[in-house]
């Protein structure tokens, strides 16, 4: 049964006196902005409709405050719990009254696996209407830009993701051996053997030679090997628990058939490698994070970066109205034209002007923005310019608008600084954009209390 709010007053909360009661004033204004029942319809949209039996859900409305302090402060969940249960003001803050039992962990991490992505895209697109009505939102000029939120994983390598490979496979063959033990007589446990094998290659690369990529691939080659054996070895339990009908036991087989499909697609990948084949396109650079892809954005720092690309929209109240998450490494290009399209079905209008760097640009993109209806649009031209393009581009309002696309970065640095978006902790793509959408919703969430506060 899906449950909103808590509306009950407890004896506790009503005799506290109102100074401790008070919130401070940025956490007021944002206490009143999530009051509004829009930020509710997403959930009971994802609820069957009339379905009143069965255990309450965990109190939406507390979910959501509870997520923004997670991400507001960069809290883990544990912490989360751990800080509110322990402050009066954010007990008030998240509806949680001052008898009540916190929330466990869990709770919220289910939830949030449970309501998905597409929920937190509904509540930032409530929070941006609501935004819009309050005429502090403004929608005339438009930026966008893109950047890439890491995974949280290991440098990439084949032999270290062959080894994550064969350490799930094998930890899942020990938990069978609890449940089902004669479907894995005679395993062998070969995680330390790949381990001895990865350290070697750390040895081998201090030479720095052209040797000692021969014998990197020598090492890669036998961690092939072994990982061929651990795959064939798990093929050969799943077999003999084909006729099993435990429900434990068929959870775990399942389990252990995505592993070593996981794995297979990484033999592949390392096989391809050792054989000279260094480009290969839709690489895997995670076990843990299959989606993950490995970018590159021209960054001197960090040539390649793992994880998914991330389009940031921006108007010029300073508020993301829009972004989205792709898996890969899509050209920017082709992303203009459907951030537009996105902005006049959220504001029923096309911005007046629109700025992006050069990877936005061309003359389709020129043409489409002029058949949308944006009057000037500041696309600086990829290549070698003519005359009159470069005098087009010398133009004051050219000029102003690239001044306006610039301060962009600073908003990306601030989100990556600040409400992180330099690393997603959520694995996965779904989770990765759940991630960002919490990030983006807290940003907007806190520079709508500065403005409203003055």
């Amino acid at each position: 049964m899906l449950k909103l709010r808590d509306v009950q007053l407890t004896m506790w909360d009503a005799i506290l006196l109102e100074a401790v009661r008070a919130l401070p004033a940025e956490l007021a204004i944002i206490d009143a902005l999530l009051d509004d029942e829009r930020f509710l319809q997403p959930f009971v949209k994802l609820h069957p409709k009339g379905k009143k039996s069965g255990r309450p859900t965990f109190a939406i409305e507390k979910y959501v405050r509870l997520m923004v302090l997670k991400h507001k402060y960069n809290l883990g969940y544990e912490s989360l719990v751990k800080e509110v249960g322990d402050s009066i003001t954010w007990r008030m803050f998240c509806r949680i009254a001052i008898d009540e039992l916190m929330p466990d962990p869990s709770t919220l991490i289910y939830a949030r696996k449970r309501y998905g992505n597409k929920i937190v895209e509904d509540v930032n697109a409530a929070l941006v209407k609501q935004l819009e009505e309050k005429a502090i939102l403004k929608t005339r000029k438009f930026r966008t830009d893109t950047t890439v939120v890491e995974s949280d994983i290991h440098h990439p390598t084949d032999a270290t993701l062959l080894q994550d490979g064969v350490k799930v496979m094998s930890r899942i063959i020990r938990k069978i051996r609890k449940v089902a033990s004669h479907a894995v007589q005679g395993m062998e446990d070969r995680t330390l053997e790949i381990k001895e094998k990865i350290l070697s290659i750390a040895k081998v690369l201090r030479r720095r030679t052209r040797e000692s990529w021969e014998e990197v691939d020598k090492i890669t080659q036998s961690v092939i090997e072994i990982t061929e054996n651990v795959v064939s070895q798990a093929h050969a339990v799943i077999e003999k628990l084909q006729n099993q009908r435990k429900t434990i036991v068929q959870q775990k087989k399942e389990r252990l058939v995505t592993a070593v499909q996981l794995t297979e697609k990484l033999l592949d990948q390392a096989r391809q490698v050792v054989s000279g084949n260094r480009i290969i396109a839709d690489r895997m650079v995670s076990f843990f994070d299959p989606e993950a892809r490995p970018i590159k954005k021209g960054k001197l720092a960090k040539g390649t970066e793992f994880g998914y690309k991330v389009r940031i929209d921006e108007t010029e109240s300073g508020f993301v109205t829009g972004y989205a998450v792709y898996e890969g490494n899509p050209s920017d290009d082709e992303l203009l034209v459907p951030a537009i399209e996105e902005h006049i079905k959220q504001f029923g209008k096309a911005p007046q002007a629109v700025a992006t760097d050069r990877g936005f640009s061309s003359k389709k993109n020129e043409i489409a923005m002029t058949e949308l209806g944006v009057k000037r649009a500041s696309l600086p031209k990829k290549g070698k310019k003519g005359a009159a393009r470069t005098e087009y581009e010398n133009e004051k309002w050219f000029k102003d608008l690239q001044r306006y696309r610039a301060a962009g970065e600073a908003k990306i640095s601030l989100l990556k600084r600040k409400y992180g978006l330099n690393r997603s902790r959520y694995r996965g793509f779904a989770g990765s954009k759940c991630w960002i959408g919490f990030g983006i919703l807290t940003h907007n969430l806190q520079r709508a209390a500065k403005m409203l506060q003055n």
